[in-house]
């Protein structure tokens, strides 16, 4: 068998689908992975490989049933990566509660300091001002990092806001996510992995609020002096949009772009009665891969996957009563993925779940220069996201 080192990542790929179990794995930590051993090897896992996209460029991607929790496919689920606005679904996991819809707020200059030049924007103005529903329809819709910060000064500041995103993380034992912003925007350090987005997505849809913001595709937005304007969903699975169709059931949930980060993507889809999600992060340089294969994937799961046995579980929070850690059985504490090459790394205590930002660069130099490779190749967009 050839050495996995010395193979493309594409030749990896087709040799995992071939027969998931024979490519070689690299060597990790003992004791149990987060979901599931499976998650933690460096290869394509699924309980059938039958119908399974061949073709698929994406550094790193899962598949689930949002019910029972089951990983029916997945690569690298916990390779830690820049995870651009779909960090937002944390973002909302954490604060969509704290103040009713109806809530009205006349932003102030304070409110939209410190915003990261080339982030998306709404066009929030200060001195208008907007409901809570409304400044939710910004985040979801257009991504407005805006929109994020006046909700994150809202709650008390941004510090305030993403130290208890770091809290909702543990809770939800999204081991993998290192939170820097509120909003998702390449700043050092901040890192997620297609496992814990997955879980974002879930514990969110479980709120009728979050649902239904993740899957508005027009709201009206104040323009200030009465005057509002249309803004548009720019999840173009939802609504469809640049040549890509709708996916029929989709359901939310959150796109999103960096220049480092490239395109990622959590969505959901329910046909027939059951819901899958799918979270696709990094593919090639098209800005429709990442649609392309979020679809392609919950295709495969909605036929073939249906009958597949599950390679992996989605853990539920922490506050769900079961333990820190829902494995099998007792055991040692689990391991969760590395930033760089998707091997396994033991997991730390309590009270390191949150590492430093100096630790999380030198984490990243590995695969920094892929992405720069990558970002150059990409169609200039801006150092912004969707």
């Amino acid at each position: 068998m050839c050495d996995s080192a010395r193979l493309s990542r594409r030749s990896v790929l087709a040799l995992a689908v071939a027969a998931p179990v024979a490519a070689a794995a690299p060597a990790r930590a003992s004791g149990p992975v987060l979901g599931g051993d499976r998650l933690g090897d460096d290869a394509v896992q699924a309980g059938s490989t039958t119908g399974l996209p061949g073709r698929l460029t994406a550094r790193s991607w899962l598949v689930a049933d949002q019910d029972s929790g089951e990983v029916l496919a997945a690569y690298r689920a916990h390779r830690r990566l820049p995870p651009a606005s779909t960090l937002k679904m944390l973002f909302a996991d954490t604060v969509l509660d704290r103040f009713p819809p109806g809530t009205r707020h006349t932003v102030t200059a304070a409110d939209l300091a410190g915003i990261p030049a080339g982030s998306s924007l709404v066009g929030i103005r200060a001195g208008t001002t907007y409901t809570v529903g409304e400044l939710w329809q910004g985040v979801f819709l257009r991504s407005g990092n805006d929109a994020v910060h006046v909700l994150a000064h809202m709650n008390g500041g941004v510090a305030k806001t993403v130290a208890e995103m770091r809290a909702k993380a543990r809770e939800l034992q999204a081991l993998d996510t290192h939170v820097v912003s509120p909003d998702g925007f390449d700043h050092p350090g901040q890192l997620s992995s297609a496992y814990d987005l997955t879980l974002f997505a879930r514990y969110g849809l479980r709120d009728p609020g979050f649902r239904a913001y993740c899957r508005t595709r027009t709201a009206d937005f104040p323009a200030g002096g009465g005057r509002t304007f249309q803004i548009q969903n720019t999840d173009r699975l939802l609504g469809g949009a640049w040549g890509l169709r709708a996916y029929p059931g989709l359901i939310g949930v959150k796109n999103g772009y960096t220049t480092l980060a490239g395109n990622t993507f959590t969505g959901a889809a329910t046909r027939a009665g059951r819901t899958l999600l799918v979270t696709v992060m990094h593919p090639a340089d098209s800005a429709d891969a990442v649609y392309q294969e979020a679809a392609a994937l919950l295709d495969w799961g909605f036929t073939q996957g249906a009958s597949a046995r599950a390679v992996g579980t989605l853990v539920e929070p922490v506050s769900a009563g079961q333990g820190q850690w829902q494995g099998q059985g007792a055991g040692p504490s689990p391991t969760r993925g590395s930033a760089a090459t998707g091997t396994v790394a033991r997991g730390p205590s309590a009270g390191r779940l949150v590492e430093g930002a100096g630790t999380a660069v030198a984490l990243l130099a590995g695969g920094a220069w892929a992405l720069r490779r990558r970002g150059a190749r990409r169609p200039a967009r801006g150092r912004h996201r969707e």
